[in-house]
């Protein structure tokens, strides 16, 4: 007979776990308790503005490739994939700019004109990076790390050493470079983990090599243009999806989960696979038999929180690009608010998306479509009026750096942050990114993909095996389906 299996959430984790279920066989439904699907990259329509709401980096494309090609596609199939050069800008604490060029012997020139004998040492640099990407992404995030014994494989194990995990990426870039616009390049997509770089193990180096060798990229139409692919996949296979369908309850009796509690009904299943947020699952979902208990959760060191802006104007701007990193204040002190003592930021980094200037279609004629992000420690207290405070340093920052003053061209504005991602996530503390990064955080160590006590009950998405961001949350997927596929046909 058919297993039937429930997948609570709809995001890329749970579409991709859905995808391969179902291309195996298992009888699959997924409940969203939002009235669309995406999880965390949804998106919405007003006044002619198509606003992403969550991921705005496309990177790691080899990953989303590998994907479609497991159900007979390529990513052509889906959207256009346009690679951007400049990857992106960046504000420096003395105002002046850098834009990072995509192309190899343009990046190393900048390097070298900031200090001699640096190109050499980026070659060098992103060597080890391209072996960590590789054995990191071949090997290590495919391993479902529920023991030990599954890292005793020679390459894996030699790879280890090689891995530098127990050195800082803050120490381990320092081994290569002195300038400080070369060590923020090279930190900033480490930010994206949860931790700062002197927490995060010199593993995640493999991100440089995925910013710059990989590169940055954008699909036409915008972020959610992947969720829409995954989701024809997994409809092309069988998968059922509800929306506005809020699972309440995971229903377990004599130590099996038996189904869901949706929208006051019960549905019975044989599997249950929560791709909502694990605490979330934990705490509400099953209570009693949580896998970790409330002091485990408040233990964990959470990746930040954001507050967001998306904001239509009705004018065109000059000198800026489709990514814009304010970091002309100190990531110190903002790191500081984020991890050490959690607090609002006084002056905070920023990152600013202008994906209008490579796509037209998401504003109207004559408009541009923004996005604002600032990165906040989770579950700080968050109301209008502090929102507004954030936006107007925003507004005279914007003016300073790039001359563009937008205050009077304003046709939409909406805020999200810290309350919106609780309420409409269930996301604990508020975090926008999942687990940080940390070393006591990595592999075996992350909450498991499978429940201790009751074997029917798995867990997907960024809070679990392998980590936080979109190409770890497909493999997350695709981890949890073929483990269940293996003990459970």
């Amino acid at each position: 007979m058919t297993k039937k299996v429930h997948v609570i959430g709809s995001g890329i984790s749970s579409l991709s776990t859905a995808s391969f279920l179902a291309k195996a066989g298992y009888d699959v439904q997924i409940f969203e308790k939002n009235p669309t699907i995406g999880g965390r990259a949804r998106q919405f329509e007003t006044q002619g503005f198509v606003f992403d709401m969550g991921p705005s980096w496309y990177w790691m494309p080899d990953v989303f490739e590998k994907f479609y090609q497991q159900f007979g596609y390529t990513t052509s199939d889906f959207y256009a994939l346009k690679r951007l050069d400049p990857s992106y800008r960046v504000y420096w604490p003395d105002q002046s700019y850098t834009n990072v060029p995509a192309e190899m012997p343009k990046l190393e020139e900048w390097f070298e004109s900031l200090e001699p004998g640096s190109a050499r040492q980026l070659q060098a640099f992103l060597k080890d990076a391209a072996y960590k990407y590789k054995v990191g992404m071949e090997d290590l995030v495919y391993k479902p790390s529920l023991s030990l014994t599954e890292f005793f494989d020679s390459r894996v194990l030699g790879g280890l050493f090689k891995m530098h995990l127990f050195s800082s990426f803050s120490s381990f870039i320092r081994k290569y470079f002195k300038h400080p616009k070369i060590l923020s390049l090279l930190e900033f997509p480490v930010l994206f983990l949860g931790a700062m770089p002197n927490e995060t193990p010199a593993l995640y180096s493999l991100m440089n090599y995925a910013d710059i060798q990989l590169g940055t990229w954008y699909p036409m139409k915008g972020m959610h243009e992947f969720i829409k692919a995954f989701a024809r996949i997994a409809q092309e296979q069988g998968v059922k999806m509800e929306t506005s369908a809020n699972v309440e309850r995971i229903v377990i009796e004599n130590g099996k989960a038996i189904g869901t509690m949706v929208n006051g009904q019960l549905h019975k299943a044989d599997i249950v696979i929560s791709g909502a947020d694990y605490a979330h699952t934990d705490q509400k979902l099953l209570k009693e038999n949580a896998n970790y208990s409330d002091a485990y959760w408040d233990k964990r060191t959470m990746a930040p929180s954001s507050l967001l802006f998306y904001v239509g104007v009705n004018k065109k701007l000059s000198n800026l690009e489709h990514h814009n990193l304010f970091f002309d204040e100190s990531l110190e002190e903002h790191g500081k608010t984020i991890y050490k003592d959690p607090s609002w930021p006084a002056k905070p980094l920023f990152y600013m998306s202008v994906p209008s200037l490579t796509d037209p279609s998401v504003a109207p004629e004559g408009s541009e479509n923004l996005f604002f992000l600032i990165p906040l420690a989770p579950d700080l207290k968050d109301d209008e009026a502090t929102r507004e405070y954030y936006f107007s340093i925003l507004m005279e920052r914007l003016k300073i750096l790039t001359g563009n003053d937008i205050m009077d061209h304003i046709v939409y504005k909406r805020s999200f942050c810290v309350a919106d991602f609780k309420s409409d996530y269930n996301a604990f503390k508020g975090n926008a990114y999942g687990l940080a990064n940390t070393l006591l955080q990595t592999a075996i160590l992350k909450p498991r993909m499978q429940h201790k006590k009751i074997k029917n009950l798995f867990y997907t998405g960024q809070l679990t095996v392998p980590g936080p961001g979109v190409p770890p949350s497909i493999v997350s997927g695709e981890v949890v389906a073929k483990y269940i596929i293996a003990k459970h046909h």
